[in-house]
């Protein structure tokens, strides 16, 4: 499999178009990121202080170009979610390979933002059957780890109709010490096929 960081795959079915995030995308993801119903599932665990909160187009902006950095610094990669239907970007997934620490071992983490229209059981897991399949791959881990709000009843029902289970770890935040609850895992199955 091509590094993630050198050449960043699409992926897609009939419905969702998960594809690097571009600024041209910054007026669809300003409707998600200045939407204060969505924001309560955004996860920003350990993100110095930034809630995701992004209600204008200079904001919106500036997020988009610390991505695009971040992803040029091998920090982690930023996927624009297309709803093929709507012809719009309604939501990113950002992903990322962490080291083993205290609280998990090594983990690919993600982060799935979507407007709240889209904060529903179904369409979550939709888009995660596109990006979980490769991202063990992509991320060469064993584990995937996700965010979800004991409030997000949906986004748990989605995460857990894929396979995820809740974990009492505790992500524990590399920029400030703090222990981050709300951890759900999905490790990857072995292949149990003879050689």
């Amino acid at each position: 499999m091509k590094d993630v960081y050198e050449s960043c795959p699409e992926f897609e079915d009939g419905t969702w178009l998960l594809r690097f995030v571009r600024k041209e995308d910054a007026d669809d993801l300003l409707a998600v990121y200045g939407d204060r119903n969505a924001l309560p599932f955004f996860n920003s665990d350990n993100c110095h202080g930034d809630n995701f909160y992004y209600n204008t187009k200079e904001k919106m902006d500036k997020a988009i170009d610390f991505w695009l950095y971040s992803y040029g610094q091998k920090y982690f990669v930023r996927w624009a979610v297309i709803d093929k239907l709507a012809g719009k970007a309604v939501g990113t997934i950002e992903m990322f390979r962490r080291p083993a620490g205290a609280d998990f071992g090594v983990v690919g983490l993600i982060r799935l933002d979507v407007a709240s229209a889209y904060e529903k059981a179904e369409p979550l897991k939709e888009i995660l059957s596109l990006i979980i399949p490769p991202a063990f791959g992509m991320f060469d881990c064993g584990e995937i780890i996700s965010k979800v709000p004991i409030y997000a009843v949906e986004r748990a029902e989605a995460f857990a109709g894929y396979g995820f289970t809740k974990t009492s770890s505790c992500l524990i935040g590399g920029n400030d010490g703090y222990a981050y609850n709300g951890y759900w895992s999905l490790r990857k199955k072995r292949d149990t096929r003879a050689v």
